[in-house]
């Protein structure tokens, strides 16, 4: 499945929260969420631009994927679908 082009930083954010990730803060123009899902914390930063750019989206989505202990392409299906 293709990242779609149009997803900004709160959209995703949002579409985060169904699997565990949480906003702790922000920090001018930056969300910070955390997860505890894996029974280990983890950390992402997504900046609150719309639309995000493919690299920073592809990067945050292989981050959370391998936290996750899952494809990205299953990540993505889940998320977007």
């Amino acid at each position: 499945m293709r990242l779609p082009r149009d997803v900004g930083g709160e959209d995703l954010a949002l579409r985060l929260s169904r699997f565990g990730y949480l906003i702790v803060r922000q920090t001018g123009s930056h969300l910070r969420l955390t997860s505890s899902r894996t029974g280990r914390d983890h950390h992402v930063t997504i900046p609150v631009h719309k639309p995000l750019r493919l690299g920073t989206l592809n990067s945050i989505l292989t981050e959370v994927a391998g936290y996750l202990e899952m494809e990205k392409e299953d990540l993505i299906a889940a998320l977007f679908a």
